[in-house]
């Protein structure tokens, strides 16, 4: 394959992810138009339109889509392989990405990358704090950040912290207007501040324990939330009642602002775990990342 070759397919891939001649063309440094006639040549020269584009949008014909589902995950190989050229230098080096629901970020995982990045300046880590269960080979991650529960057979996975003590609670005023359950069945006359999860239409049931055996139980309610810190704001306002990681509410509790509610029938979340693919070839930057969120257990 000519050089020419490689350099066009490059550009082409990039505006296949972008789906946006302006995003990609800055994202290569180069102008919009001079990445327009790239895409056009490369076209040219297979014989094949590779990319539809219209006054509103920029995608890949079928014929386009097939190459960049070939080209991306070749692409993202060489970029790992380069990265691990930095395995030659004195110091680590390269890019982690990670996916990681919004909690564990925040609690866990930022804290310690903020101890990693100090130690290794040449390390670069990128968290997406998002809900679905990433494929983090097809969508370019290093790791994700799940509950135990929720990781795939398939993956290597290491815990990063304790089982998650939940709470379910509401204002004082709340509960002066709305008696306190005293059972899972009271929550039937409660408004519930849910919990949007990405699946169109579904938001996040509430864990329980009722007569010795686990339940889920969907509180329903007039609003819906995408964020943690939201929904503990709108616990805050008096809107209803909440389910949410106990270190996020003691503050409030403690200060009389939230009172918890079915302690005895709130169990606890499976703690957090990094997953990642097993046939992945750590880098030395990659390693550092797993030995400083691996949770040890006091004893």
């Amino acid at each position: 394959m000519r050089r020419e070759d490689m350099a066009d397919l490059a550009a082409f891939a990039v505006v296949a992810e972008e789906r946006n001649f302006t995003r990609a063309a800055t994202k290569l440094g180069l102008s919009q138009s001079a990445l327009s006639q790239i895409v056009k040549r490369l076209e040219e020269r297979l014989g094949v339109a590779l990319i539809a584009r219209t006054t509103r949008s920029v995608a890949p014909t079928p014929a386009g889509e097939r190459l960049w589902q070939t080209l991306a995950p070749m692409l993202r190989d060489l970029d790992q392989s380069l990265t691990e050229l930095g395995e030659f230098r004195d110091k680590p080096s390269g890019v982690i990405r990670i996916t990681s629901v919004e909690h564990a970020a925040r609690t866990i995982l930022l804290p310690a990358v903020a101890t990693l990045l100090a130690d290794y300046p040449d390390i670069t880590v990128e968290i997406v704090a998002a809900y679905e269960l990433s494929d983090v080979i097809a969508e370019g991650f290093d790791a994700g950040v799940r509950l135990g529960e929720h990781v795939a057979k398939d993956m290597v996975a290491v815990r990063m912290g304790p089982d998650i003590p939940m709470a379910i609670v509401g204002a004082p005023d709340y509960l002066r207007s709305h008696p306190a359950p005293q059972t899972p069945h009271d929550l039937a006359i409660h408004r519930g501040i849910n919990l949007r999860l990405p699946s169109p239409g579904t938001v996040n049931a509430w864990r329980l324990v009722q007569d010795g055996r686990e339940i889920r139980v969907r509180v329903e309610g007039p609003l819906i939330l995408n964020t943690i810190e939201l929904i503990l704001d709108a616990a805050l306002a008096g809107l209803g009642l909440a389910y949410l990681p106990l270190d996020q509410v003691e503050n409030h509790l403690r200060g009389g602002r939230l009172v918890q509610v079915l302690a005895e029938w709130t169990p606890p979340l499976p703690g957090y775990h990094l997953y990642y693919a097993s046939r992945r070839q750590t880098s030395s930057a990659f390693r550092l990342l797993i030995n400083a969120v691996r949770y040890r257990a006091v004893s």
